[in-house]
């Protein structure tokens, strides 16, 4: 697998936490130093590690709101 950088540029919250510790968060992360994007995922404690998630564009999430 190739390896990649994230930075999460803003946390935004916490949806739910496992009894592992682990959380489903919404972040707005940039991936490989590119545009940030709102990402939903499960993180372990202290952000070492990652579930898989869904990243969204602003007009994606914008466009799910309206769903919701």
């Amino acid at each position: 697998m190739a390896d990649f950088k994230y930075e999460i540029v803003e946390h935004i919250g916490v949806i739910s936490e496992s009894a592992k510790g682990w959380t489903k968060e919404l972040n707005k992360i940039s991936w490989n130093g590119g545009t940030p994007k709102y990402d939903i995922r499960e993180w372990a404690p202290e952000h070492e590690k990652m579930g898989k998630g869904v990243t969204l564009t602003e007009e994606e999430a914008s466009k799910l709101k309206s769903l919701l």
